[in-house]
């Protein structure tokens, strides 16, 4: 039996055309995207690795301290910076000072605990602290001595409410506070001499 032979059986079986210069600089284009969106999504997932710390704390403020060489800010909170002020009775006062000195009697000489697996645009670690049983950062809130600063708005309510630390007056947020104040120095450096200095003042506070 013959096949019968017609144009279009040629066409079915020709050659696929060769792809243009345009069409393998888009392919080649998409590939190095995909592979770049990969690497991206490698990375970030070794950043979600929790990294945890511990040791004595340096105090650098009210939601900051050091431990041995890592830069910690307490997730979820904002405190008053160290140098910023608040006022109360109609005089001005100095809440970061006090905001960092509530954080020092939380601790209390304790050796302190961090875990977290974010970082801040200044490098430091974002992390959930404890010194013994004491959650620093649902307790600074608690004292009213700290925001809520993407958490902890419930216990911000309370101390609120009772008017307690820096909602006895009136104050700036610390983000605001930042904001106006771009060539001052918002965290300051504590060392060892000053931990001397908290240890000492807390003993004749008594």
């Amino acid at each position: 039996m013959s096949r019968s032979w017609s144009p279009r059986s040629r066409q079915r079986y020709a050659t696929p055309r060769p792809r243009s210069l345009w069409r393998k600089l888009l392919d080649y284009g998409l590939a190095i995207i995909i592979l770049g969106l990969l690497i991206l999504l490698a990375a970030r997932l070794d950043r979600v690795e929790t990294r945890q710390t511990q040791g004595a704390a340096i105090i650098n403020d009210g939601d900051s301290i050091t431990l041995g060489t890592e830069r910690v800010r307490l997730r979820g909170i904002d405190a008053p910076e160290y140098t910023q002020t608040c006022r109360k009775n109609g005089a001005d006062y100095a809440c970061g000072t006090l905001a960092r000195q509530s954080l020092v009697r939380l601790i209390a000489g304790r050796p302190v605990t961090c875990s977290g697996w974010q970082r801040d645009r200044y490098g430091r670690l974002l992390g959930d602290c404890r010194a013994g049983g004491t959650d620093l950062n649902r307790t600074q809130v608690e004292a009213g001595w700290a925001v809520a600063f993407g958490d902890f708005e419930s216990e911000e309510a309370t101390a609120r409410a009772a008017k307690v630390g820096i909602w006895a007056g009136t104050f700036d947020q610390p983000q605001d506070w930042r904001d106006s104040h771009h060539g001052e120095v918002v965290e300051r450096k504590h060392g060892t001499l000053a931990s001397i200095g908290d240890a000492v003042r807390e003993i004749f506070r008594w």
